[in-house]
């Protein structure tokens, strides 16, 4: 049985197929209200589904929203989506994901821009040194009428953003460690080229440099779990298990910081007797691991909800800040 045809709800109705489209694929050109109740009726009776191209055509708008993320399997980025999405949801759009590795967003970009999203938010994790390409394709996607929105810094011009004190958390934590007592310090960081790596290290830099301290050792792995993993393990061969004993290590993030404190369960010694860890995002699984991980928490899904306002709203793009709050726990 083949599908009914707009043209036939038109000729059921008795109106043009003009003004049968403006009904039934949400145009702002309304007929009068006892017309337009005339075609509902004429498409309930025939059983006529509405296609969802011609209601975009109509409307000027897909209802669709497209957001890139670093890596959905990391709780920080996957806490964001559910903010971005739950959102979305409450303004009757759809979401489209895009899990890129940093390598790939001009790709992730272009696909959305193709199927005319209303709005692309930036989640991934951006990297210092930004891809001409990719800054010309948002450009030109928002100078056609999309909107843009970025999380965590403000660089693309003319986009929304909400933006992220990664310094401030790297320096805030920091100073509560060393009011604690504590002197001798180590950080496990994310790849450089990160911004948010960048922004905490440097936080965590400035804090020990105030305080007339320097840090012990760094090193730089993957931004995940085993990349905290390694971390550990190679400040363990540079130092030895001794001087790592008594270290506070600050960690670029909570995924990282778990790999770590596993890195050095294996190697004899436990967190925090032998040494502290600290990492930063506070992100939802925390509670399944002990000892709890003292960390800075960052309200992941309330920051993507904000992304999605600015992306969704009709005002002006705006920037909103968050800063993080300290949670300590046993780690630390």
């Amino acid at each position: 049985m083949s599908a009914v045809t707009l043209s036939q709800v038109a000729r059921e109705a008795g109106v043009s197929l003009a003004t049968a489209s403006r009904v039934l694929n949400g145009s702002d050109r309304r007929p009068a209200e006892h017309i337009a109740e005339r075609v509902r009726n004429a498409a309930e009776t025939l059983g006529y589904v509405a296609n969802a191209q011609a209601q975009a055509l109509a409307r000027s708008t897909t209802g669709l929203v497209g957001l890139v993320v670093h890596d959905i399997a990391d709780p920080y980025f996957s806490s964001i989506a559910k903010g971005v999405q739950r959102r979305a949801r409450a303004d009757r759009r759809q979401l489209l994901l895009a899990a890129t590795d940093g390598t790939d967003q001009l790709d992730a970009v272009a696909a959305f821009a193709a199927h005319r999203t209303d709005a692309i938010i930036m989640a991934g994790s951006r990297r210092r040194e930004i891809d001409p390409r990719l800054l010309a394709e948002l450009t030109r996607y928002q100078k056609n009428g999309g909107r843009v929105v970025t999380i965590g810094q403000a660089w693309l011009e003319g986009a929304g953003s909400v933006t992220i004190d990664n310094r401030g958390a790297g320096a805030g934590l920091t100073d509560m460690l060393i009011r604690a007592g504590r002197t001798r310090f180590a950080f496990l960081g994310g790849p450089e080229e990160l911004a948010s790596a960048a922004e905490r290290r440097a936080g965590f830099y400035w804090a020990l440099e105030r305080a007339g301290l320097t840090a012990e050792a760094e090193l730089t792995e993957g931004f995940n779990s085993q990349g905290g993993y390694e971390a550990a393990r190679g400040l363990l061969e540079r130092l030895g298990p001794d001087a790592v004993r008594g270290l506070t290590v600050v960690v670029g993030n909570d995924v990282m910081a778990l790999g770590a404190i596993a890195g050095f369960r294996h190697a004899g010694l436990l967190v925090p007797d032998d040494l502290w860890v600290a990492g930063f995002d506070d992100i939802p699984n925390l509670r399944d691991f002990s000892p709890g991980l003292t960390t800075v928490r960052f309200p992941l899904e309330q920051i993507g909800e904000a992304a999605a306002d600015i992306a969704l709203s009709h005002d002006e793009v705006r920037i909103q800040h968050v800063v993080g709050e300290i949670v300590r726990r046993e780690s630390a």
